[in-house]
């Protein structure tokens, strides 16, 4: 009786020397059991299409180097677009939300700090003017549009800086060393073409530019005019608020617009 006495004790002492354990154990993962979701969905550009930059020099048939360009570059823009239009549902949740109880959660005002920054909407303005301007700047840019603009900025993926840095896009940087330094640079210049680590990077800086410089506040209000009406938001009519983003002015958006109908049959593949 003595010795079954004993095997009861240690048996105890064990199962509580587990539950001590385990208690120890939950008590130290308790908050990765309970971190805050992300204030917004995960941006594209932390979770890169691991697609590799073809060699479009090497394509010497122009309409297969057209549909190489087209399909490398396509997926990233869809994924960008639908990125942007689940920001879109979550300002609209938010506003719906605001409208019917009067003030934001602690989780909303989290949201709105992030996307506002993020768009350059002055966060002092009224909530209501918050919405109206961060949904007129956060929207699709339309594919055709995208993929000829990169088509003829970058001729066709053969610059040295798509090749070297995934600015397909002719995008600028202003701080010393965060790019190419153009070979023909005016003198007294100081900006440089962006280098990127990857598509997704230069796709959603490219993006954000058009949706958030005033330099396309045009642009933004032709999209939101269409939206008002239930048109489509098109490559053709956006490429009218493009005035400023090539020197070329009102031949560049006239080139943009005819490379949208000639490439039409190769971007639908």
């Amino acid at each position: 009786m003595r010795e079954q006495s004993k095997a009861v004790e240690r048996a105890k002492s064990i199962t509580w020397r587990v539950i001590v354990l385990i208690i120890v154990m939950f008590s130290f993962l308790y908050p990765f059991f309970n971190l805050p979701p992300s204030v917004l969905p995960e941006k594209p550009i932390n979770a890169v299409l691991d697609t590799p930059l073809p060699n479009f020099k090497a394509i010497e048939n122009v309409q297969e180097k057209k549909v190489a360009f087209f399909q490398y570059l396509l997926p990233e823009v869809e994924r960008q677009n639908d990125y942007i239009l689940s920001l879109r549902l979550t300002i609209k949740a938010i506003k719906d939300d605001y409208t019917t109880s009067g003030v934001l959660t602690d989780y909303q005002s989290q949201q709105m700090s992030w996307l506002t920054s993020e768009y350059r909407v002055d966060s002092e303005l009224p909530l209501d003017r918050q919405f109206t301007l961060l949904l007129m700047r956060i929207d699709i840019i339309p594919e055709e549009l995208v993929l000829v603009q990169a088509a003829n900025e970058s001729a066709w993926g053969t610059s040295r800086f798509a090749q070297q840095g995934f600015n397909f896009f002719g995008l600028w940087c202003f701080k010393r060393g965060c790019g190419f330094v153009p070979r023909q640079r005016d003198e007294g210049a100081d900006h440089e073409v962006a280098k990127f680590s990857n598509l997704s990077h230069a796709t959603y800086t490219y993006i954000r530019n058009l949706n958030r410089h005033p330099a396309y506040k045009h642009l933004r209000e032709i999209r939101a005019n269409l939206r008002r009406h239930q048109k489509p938001v098109t490559g053709i009519a956006l490429s009218e608020g493009l005035m400023q983003y090539s020197e070329r002015g009102e031949d560049y958006i006239e080139e943009l617009q005819q490379m949208i109908r000639f490439n039409k049959e190769f971007i639908d593949l």
